[in-house]
């Protein structure tokens, strides 16, 4: 099979390119990847010799450029990770959101409907917005996305779906817990706690750090994506992550006691504005495809915590680069007017 992996040189796509051509060495797969701060070749940096993957760098925006991608490649499937996917960033610029996450997830559908190829598209679960005690999102439950990537998520959600009912346009897609794993960019939560506890650096926990999270490691939305490509019915949304949550203060304790650090380096500090302060997801229907997670969120956090520290060479020049001034925009005020949790 021909695939287009977009966003491919990103946190999840490049994880998936991994998995797929594990998985699969016979398929031939073209990552198309605009290459922001966050998608890095590097991601990919010892793969790139293989005979069977190639990169087209350009935005999904570009209707022509993806056009002419697919027709040159024979592309079969599409598979969608690309997108702007930090809250932080959304609320600090959210237009780009709209740019990319929604225009361009439209551009990919109007593509792949002239072209008849299928489209698979990764979600998240931020698109049911906050969840009360006692439930846990299926996939039928309402969006109610409460930051504008979340918004824009939704938004690129019912326009794939709009397209298979309104055009017949084969596609599927899978909402993602929160992912974590190998090179996740370190403005996410994982990352950016474990690099800053190797670093000795304080770890600026938002609000009083009870929001609950499913911390799913990269490796189970892989294969759960592969299940709904080989097993799943077109047209279906599917649940991925473990079923079970914790908060943000025990991911914060399992990094520290992973990496032999202790609990002075945690300060608490102003909440985001629009923080959810629980996300918990049904994935019932995706084990209905025989599929089940390898990882429960402790051990996912605990191995990722363990990645970075074996993988300094990866994530020092990203913090010694254009990261460091965001960092400082984001956190500095917050540290030095900490609050108590």
């Amino acid at each position: 099979m021909n695939l287009l992996i977009t966003g491919g040189c990103g946190f999840i796509g490049s994880n998936f390119v991994r998995y797929w051509l594990e998985q699969h060495p016979d398929d031939q797969v073209v990552v198309y990847d605009k290459l922001t701060y966050a998608g890095r070749r590097e991601n990919l940096h010892d793969l790139w010799d293989r005979p069977n993957l190639s990169l087209v760098v350009g935005d999904i925006a570009d209707q022509a450029l993806v056009r002419c991608t697919c027709q040159e490649h024979g592309t079969e499937l599409i598979v969608n990770f690309a997108a702007e996917t930090h809250v932080d960033q959304s609320i600090l610029g959210p237009l780009v959101f709209t740019d990319t996450n929604v225009r361009g997830t439209h551009v990919l559908l109007e593509v792949a409907r002239e072209l008849g190829v299928r489209l698979h598209h990764i979600s998240t679960d931020e698109v049911y917005g906050h969840i009360p005690d006692g439930h846990q999102s299926v996939e039928t439950d309402p969006l109610a996305p409460r930051s504008p990537y979340a918004a824009s998520k939704a938004a690129a959600d019912q326009l794939v779906q709009a397209y298979h009912i309104t055009y017949g346009l084969p596609v599927t897609i899978t909402r993602g817990a929160n992912n974590v794993g190998p090179y996740q960019y370190p403005e996410k939560a994982v990352p950016l706690f474990s690099t800053n506890a190797i670093l000795g650096e304080l770890l600026p926990v938002y609000g009083d750090g009870r929001q609950m999270r499913d911390y799913a490691h990269v490796y189970d939305h892989c294969t759960g994506i592969e299940a709904v490509l080989l097993r799943g019915q077109v047209g279906e949304v599917y649940n991925v992550g473990t079923g079970r949550e914790m908060t943000n203060l025990e991911m914060v304790d399992i990094v520290l006691e992973t990496l032999g650090q202790d609990h002075s380096l945690v300060r608490h500090v102003t909440d985001r504005p629009g923080h959810d302060r629980r996300y918990s997801m049904n994935v019932d229907k995706l084990r209905g495809l025989d599929w089940e997670p390898r990882y429960d969120p402790r051990q996912a956090v605990a191995e990722a915590a363990r990645w970075y520290a074996g993988n300094r060479w990866w994530w020092e020049p990203i913090r010694s680069g254009e990261f460091r001034d965001y960092y400082e925009r984001q956190y500095a005020g917050r540290l030095a007017g900490k609050v108590e949790g």
